[in-house]
């Protein structure tokens, strides 16, 4: 098993370690925890209407690959809660691992990861009639098709990353100027092969 440090910022998923994220609601917990904090076991099992005995389960699944750690320091409402948090920031997926097992854990991980991006598209939705102007003019969902090779695919995706690290990254906990609200910047790069548009 592949366990991150508690400073590590990323994750790289591997033939070890997927199959410890491979599974919707291991990656929606993980979600949570870096999104929002530390939390128990309870409180993660009512946002996603699972048992605290079902979320337990797969918490301990999470640390047992490293993927989060238990919170020694957060507050407890009594001594009893435990409570965990992300062990790092994010998570990547380089290179889709050749050896069958890894390869079928791997494509669990990434469907559970665009179930979850698809969701959030959906989430903004709904809300966004709701939304100050300012917040609808400045949401977007666009798509683009290009004609590139795979190393120009490749120079694209890693220049796109490069402007969303530039941009301010979500630290649960710590506030941001006046104004800001967190935003969920997706972006997919997929090649069509041999599909039409």
């Amino acid at each position: 098993m592949t366990r991150p440090s508690r400073d590590q910022d990323t994750v790289q998923l591997d033939a070890r370690n997927l199959r410890g994220l491979a599974h919707p609601v291991r990656v929606r917990l993980l979600g949570l925890l870096r999104t929002e904090g530390s939390s128990t076991a309870t409180r993660l099992g009512r946002r996603l209407d699972l048992s605290s005995a079902a979320t337990s389960y797969h918490l301990r699944q999470l640390a047992d690959y490293g993927f989060v750690v238990e919170d020694r320091d957060a507050q407890r409402s009594h001594g009893r809660e435990r409570w965990w948090r992300a062990g790092a920031r994010s998570t990547s997926l380089s290179t889709v691992p050749e050896d069958p097992e890894a390869k079928a854990f791997a494509e669990e991980y990434l469907r559970a990861i665009a179930g979850r991006l698809a969701e959030k598209v959906v989430d903004w939705l709904d809300e966004m009639s709701a939304a100050p102007p300012e917040w609808q003019r400045a949401g977007s969902l666009n798509d683009t098709q290009c004609r590139l090779t795979a190393d120009e695919a490749e120079e694209l995706n890693r220049r796109i990353g490069e402007l969303v690290e530039q941009a301010r990254r979500l630290d649960p906990g710590r506030r941001g100027p006046r104004g800001s609200q967190p935003v969920s910047v997706q972006w997919q790069v997929l090649p069509r092969l041999g599909r039409r548009a």
